[in-house]
């Protein structure tokens, strides 16, 4: 009787500690992302509206050149599926540049205070997601001036925004990780992201090469495989179709979440010991 008293006061402070834990961490990573938000701000005349100036001014620069000069008037909506796609893409951009730094950037407080490491890749995420909900304004903006009302397909919208979320944490703890032992990561990354850009139908359409009948096949299957092109039409399904996604997309977008996040969490788990010898 006494030894299963016992072991249930121990399961009990176990679970206890646990949950204290992970409560400490919350409040941790609440305070990082408000610190972040804040800084990016910081002595800024316009403070967040720049979240909305930004997206807009891209919108109305790059829709003027691709649309005039680049023929791709053809897109039915094209500032508002130009808009979607960037913002999108720009969430991932933010969010895995924040996780590539986010370990050597915390050097000097992993230095004095225990914290679970992964909070920092994932305060970085969720910095990015802060600003990215500011990003929509923009976007309502430009669904008002085309009279674009919203139906309730823009549902989707959020289950794209987790699913993106999840595949970026993923994403951010691995190189995050890999940063810390090879500095050379952080130039990579950068060359990387441009590559990706430009793989990705952003400000062009997908049927650029379906419809060329001289396009080899893999060339397709690669842009439909490439996960953001997958997180930008969900989206796109969502506020630009304003339709449900395709099975496959859906299909897809889960995977690569899945398959980033399992990634990100074993080789951060198997490295994490070592980064206070490296930062």
């Amino acid at each position: 009787m006494a030894d299963t008293v016992s072991s249930s006061n121990a399961k009990a402070l176990k679970r206890a500690h646990i949950k204290g834990r992970y409560s400490k961490d919350l409040f941790i990573l609440q305070q990082l992302v408000g610190k972040d938000f804040k800084l990016r701000y910081r002595r800024s005349v316009l403070g967040v509206i720049w979240s909305v100036l930004n997206p807009l001014l891209m919108m109305v620069i790059m829709s003027f050149v691709f649309s005039y000069f680049l023929k791709s008037g053809d897109i039915q909506n094209y500032p508002l599926y130009l808009i979607v796609g960037n913002i999108t893409f720009m969430l991932m951009s933010d969010a895995t540049n924040g996780g590539l730094n986010s370990i050597i950037g915390a050097a000097s407080l992993l230095k004095k205070v225990k914290i679970d490491r992964w909070v920092f890749p994932v305060q970085k995420v969720f910095s990015a997601a802060v600003n990215f909900v500011f990003s929509l304004i923009a976007v309502a903006i430009v669904m008002l001036f085309f009279r674009i009302a919203p139906t309730v397909h823009l549902l989707w919208m959020f289950v794209a925004l987790l699913l993106l979320m999840v595949f970026c944490i993923g994403i951010s703890m691995l190189i995050g990780a890999l940063a810390v032992f090879f500095r050379d990561m952080i130039h990579l990354w950068s060359v990387l992201l441009t590559a990706w850009t430009y793989l990705t139908p952003i400000f062009w359409s997908l049927k650029l090469l379906t419809d060329n009948p001289q396009t080899p096949a893999f060339v397709i299957a690669v842009v439909k495989l490439n996960p953001m092109f997958n997180y930008i039409e969900i989206m796109r399904s969502a506020i630009v179709y304003q339709s449900t996604p395709s099975h496959m997309c859906l299909l897809l977008a889960l995977v690569w979440a899945v398959v980033a996040l399992v990634a990100g969490v074993a080789v951060f788990k198997k490295t994490e010991h070592k980064f206070i010898l490296y930062i």
